[in-house]
């Protein structure tokens, strides 16, 4: 999630200003971009428990003493809630799950470094309050009893809200992270292309990335818990989004979509008014009832947008939002296979060429069946597996032809190194977890805490 909105803005007048914001994320390919997001949980040693917010071992203590590290931090109702450091920051999502959204950065190996100094920084506050970080898609044993729900206005909405729409909204809130990739657009049909693209693909990372087997200490069913807390959490604003599909798609259809998005808030003078389950269009009109008689800016649009959670999400830039969270070299990886598919031409028609046939049954299938079975779900004759062989070969075409080095004279294929062992043996991290939990671990889950935290 982002840190608190800026509020004020310029007013909307007209509906062309909607398309207007997602347009003004054209930029030429020369200053395309990427941005890496990525969630972890944190642990308290001792009792192995998720952080609270308070106290010397909590969230606010993980916050204050990041500050070290030349990030200033961000205040709501004069409590903690983010940092900010240059054009990275520090957020929090709801059960206190701590998450960086890097800065736009021009290369992997750059996407590479600023994870790994994040981690580092994260780790040495860990350690001096006790407390451990952990990446997975779910919380492995924890029930949402044990969270404590982090001090953000926009969350209590949220939070009242989500059960009004699905059965496992307050999971996703609290109980999921993710690790996702923000990526560049060079015009409407560049957009579109690339919506396409990663949008059919998304189950394929979901299968890949897969990272969140377990339930409450036991094998869920699934390989990514995650992606199917996102089939029951509200059907409104979740999802495939079939017309992306369709003929005529562009700016215009997506922010057709988001009008029919229900609405969460409106944020005013510090604080969140709770507009929940009410339309925008009335906002444009002066009628709605959260703030009878007044406008909406362009910034109350850019905070509209934000509370859709489709697969893939426009913004002024393309969201990839399929994967669990993972391990260190899984959180350059993602970024390394979507960079890889979509920013050279030639791979991005390759890819397009992999699914470009597809049915939006196809689609639906997909979305369906690979939160449970993964990379051996069978598609169109085969396992997934070999889908993902394909994808990861272009993606290394793709970044072969980009030939950003880094001081070794590496080009940043060397990311996708982790997908590389993936596909070449078919099996995700949940099906290595799987694997340790029903063998060496004895059905036991703290040797996951042991072994796979940062």
């Amino acid at each position: 999630m982002s840190a608190p909105p800026s509020g004020g803005g310029t007013p909307i007048e007209n509906r062309r200003q909607l398309i207007e914001y997602f347009a003004a994320g054209n930029k030429p390919k020369a200053a395309w971009r990427m941005g890496t997001e990525h969630e972890k949980f944190g642990f308290d040693k001792k009792t192995m428990k998720p952080l609270p917010y308070e106290g010397t071992t909590g969230i606010r203590a993980m916050l204050e003493g990041m500050t070290r590290f030349g990030w200033d931090p961000v205040n709501e109702n004069g409590k903690p809630i983010a940092l900010l450091r240059g054009k990275a920051n520090i957020t929090l999502e709801p059960g206190g799950q701590f998450e960086l959204s890097g800065a736009p950065l021009e290369t992997l190996h750059e996407a590479a470094d600023e994870n790994a100094q994040h981690i580092d920084e994260v780790k040495t506050v860990a350690g001096e309050i006790g407390a451990g970080f952990i990446g997975l898609g779910f919380a492995p044993e924890w029930k949402r009893s044990d969270f404590d729900w982090m001090p953000k206005g926009r969350y209590k909405i949220m939070r009242e809200y989500m059960p009004k729409r699905g059965k496992l909204g307050i999971d996703m809130m609290l109980r999921t992270c993710t690790v996702q990739t923000n990526l560049d657009f060079e015009s409407e049909a560049d957009m579109v292309k690339k919506f396409r693209v990663s949008l059919a693909l998304q189950p394929l990372a979901t299968a890949l990335f897969a990272n969140s087997p377990f339930v409450e200490g036991k094998d869920s069913g699934f390989k990514s818990f995650r992606s199917n807390i996102w089939t029951d959490t509200d059907p409104d604003r979740c999802g495939m989004l079939p017309f992306v599909f369709e003929d005529g798609f562009g700016f215009e259809r997506y922010a057709d979509y988001m009008l029919d998005v229900p609405m969460y808030f409106v944020y005013r003078d510090g604080k969140y008014i709770d507009a929940s389950g009410q339309d925008f269009k009335d906002f444009l009109k002066g009628k709605l009832a959260a703030r009878p008689g007044e406008i909406p800016t362009i910034n109350d649009w850019a905070d509209h947008v934000t509370t859709a959670f489709p697969e893939v999400r426009l913004k002024r830039y393309l969201e990839m939002r399929g994967a669990d969270s993972g391990p260190l070299p899984m959180l350059t990886a993602l970024p390394a296979l979507w960079v890889g598919l979509l920013y050279d031409q030639g791979a991005l028609d390759a890819a397009w060429d992999l699914v470009k046939g597809w049915s939006v049954a196809d689609h639906d299938f997909l979305r369906r069946e690979t939160p449970r079975t993964g990379l051996a779900t069978p598609f169109k004759g085969r396992p997934l597996a070999e889908l993902g062989r394909e994808a990861v070969k272009i993606a290394h075409a793709g970044l072969r032809a980009r030939k950003r080095l880094d001081a070794k004279g590496n080009d940043e294929t060397m990311h996708l190194a982790p997908l590389d062992h993936i596909v070449s043996g078919g099996k995700a991290m949940a099906d290595e977890l799987l694997a340790k939990w029903q063998g060496e671990w004895k059905g036991s889950l703290a040797p996951l805490f042991r072994d796979y935290a940062y």
